[in-house]
């Protein structure tokens, strides 16, 4: 027979982790001064969040920058070949500048707080 204990929380619930997981828990337990891990892990497991960013935009960006950066080493090749340098050359690159800085910031105003 069992014997019943009267627990403020009754329910245990188990999980398995890496040794390095294991490690990892016991280096944050230990930046917050804890000794406690049932606490640390209830805590972290009720309150903790998760931060999920979904990196599609961001591929797409980055590959529109890759394409402004080809633009840019065109125009460069041009210049160089010719020794001459265009007021259209100098107004796409002022263009691909501000849309360059237009992506850094959108991708920036993305990023969590």
């Amino acid at each position: 027979m069992t014997q019943q204990i009267n627990r403020e929380r009754p329910i245990q619930i188990k999980f398995f982790v890496s040794e390095r997981e294991r490690d990892l828990i016991h280096i944050k337990m230990k930046s917050l001064n804890t000794e406690n891990q049932s606490a640390y892990l209830r805590k972290m497991a009720v309150d903790g969040y998760i931060i999920k960013i979904d990196f599609s935009e961001f591929r797409a960006m980055f590959a529109d920058i890759g394409g402004i950066g080809r633009n840019i080493n065109q125009i460069a090749k041009r210049v160089n070949s010719t020794s001459n340098i265009y007021g259209e050359d100098i107004a796409e690159l002022k263009k691909q500048q501000g849309e360059v800085w237009r992506l850094l910031k959108f991708m920036l105003s993305k990023l969590p707080s």
